[in-house]
């Protein structure tokens, strides 16, 4: 019944603008993840190949599945293997060459989104450090939680591209609630292991 309503609320969109169209899609999928389980959308992958592509779809008014693998085929096996954001640059610039994408935008944004939009970095730069923080005892009050996630988030734009570059952070992290340096690189030890 849920997804009923908003296939209708799509299908009044599709004669909206382009930018009108995306937006409600991204509202909509906003809605949907705080909706629908976790278990049932694990590690995003359901959210990447169906939600993904509907929004697509709706925006450029034909099936996106092509342009979807073509992409994933090209770019996601490069990053999903290095698990690097830099190494994926040349390859990004090559896959926009090819998709005919306007160079200057391309040229700029690629580069940029892979230094400064590091979401992950700041991700595991705030658990390691709140979990060092819990195992030593060390009480954690809201406010500093969400410095320490302001912190990291700002940290994080000036990390490296390579894999488990974040967690060289996570010192500093700890340093904010007075966690002694050994403990915070055992964490870094940790995060090596469950390859972050």
């Amino acid at each position: 019944m849920l997804l009923g309503g908003i296939m209708k609320i799509l299908k009044k969109l599709a004669s909206t603008s382009l930018v009108v169209r995306i937006l409600a899609g991204l509202v909509v999928g906003a809605i949907l993840g705080l909706v629908i389980p976790n278990e049932s959308l694990s590690q995003g992958n359901y959210i990447a190949l169906l939600f993904w592509a509907v929004i697509l779809g709706i925006a450029l008014k034909r099936n996106p599945y092509p342009l979807i693998l073509y992409c994933m085929k090209k770019s996601a096996l490069t990053a999903f293997f290095t698990r690097s954001s830099a190494a994926n640059i040349p390859v990004n610039m090559e896959l926009c060459k090819d998709l005919g994408l306007n160079e200057e935008m391309y040229s700029v944004s690629i580069p940029l989104g892979s230094t400064i939009n590091m979401d992950g970095a700041a991700v595991v730069i705030t658990t390691l450090t709140l979990v060092a923080a819990h195992t030593t005892g060390v009480k954690v009050s809201l406010p500093m939680a969400i410095l320490l996630s302001i912190v990291a988030t700002l940290s994080a734009c000036g990390t490296s591209g390579v894999a488990g570059g974040s967690l060289l952070l996570v010192p500093l992290g700890c340093s904010m609630f007075g966690i002694p340096s050994d403990i915070a690189m055992q964490m870094v030890g940790i995060g090596f292991i469950i390859s972050v």
